[in-house]
């Protein structure tokens, strides 16, 4: 049974979500060792809504800053070709909606990354349904059925409610973590650079399960 949970609060396409994967990763399976009883959801938040428009030059330019100043700061590799090769929009829902359907066959973590490197060093778009099918074909995914249910209202009612779902946590953007122990919802520091950050406040709110219960 578990008695706490921890939600990896996320977007897709959130360069951020990238620079940190490392560090999420190690903490991820740090706590699976640690705390089996400790539930681990991931959680979509939606930067931004579908849109056919192509971004605006300021915000081209502002993502590339982002993705500079990551680099410098992290270490984190970035492919800035997809700022050459591809043709850039400011929507990040068809990535979630893609995240969610890859969820419902166990497969979410591993789209959800595989999304990622595409993205960020493959310069693919995972704004477009096309690079997203991709991804689900070369995951083994019936990628008709998902490119069926990409758009389907059905998909984009589920994505809106997890977001507002998401929306009411007490996140602080993407990536956030946040614990829910004893009908309480507990935000969880989070450094970059070091998991034993997060790790040493789970630790200690996990001794209080033990202790309660």
């Amino acid at each position: 049974m578990n008695l706490a949970t921890l939600f990896y609060v996320y977007d897709p396409m959130c360069s951020w979500c990238w620079g940190y994967k490392p560090t999420w990763s190690f903490l991820e399976e740090q706590l699976k060792q640690q705390f089996p009883q400790l539930a681990i959801e991931y959680r979509l938040g939606g930067l931004a809504a579908d849109t056919d428009e192509l971004m605006p030059e300021e915000m081209e330019d502002f993502l590339q800053q982002t993705w500079r100043k990551i680099s410098q700061q992290l270490g984190t590799q970035f492919n800035f070709d997809f700022w050459v090769k591809c043709q850039p929009r400011r929507a990040t829902y068809p990535a979630c909606r893609a995240v969610l359907l890859a969820r419902d066959v166990g497969l979410e973590q591993s789209f959800y990354y595989a999304l990622q490197q595409a993205y960020y060093l493959e310069a693919r778009n995972p704004s477009d349904d096309a690079t997203l099918v991709e991804i689900a074909t070369e995951l083994g995914m019936d990628s008709e059925a998902f490119a069926i249910a990409l758009n389907s209202e059905l998909t984009q009612a589920r994505l809106l409610q997890e977001i507002s779902q998401t929306r009411r946590l007490p996140i602080q953007g993407f990536p956030s973590l946040v614990m829910a122990l004893n009908g309480e919802l507990i935000l969880i520091e989070l450094d970059y650079k070091n998991a034993q950050t997060s790790f040493n406040q789970i630790e200690k709110l996990m001794q209080e399960v033990v202790i309660d219960s």
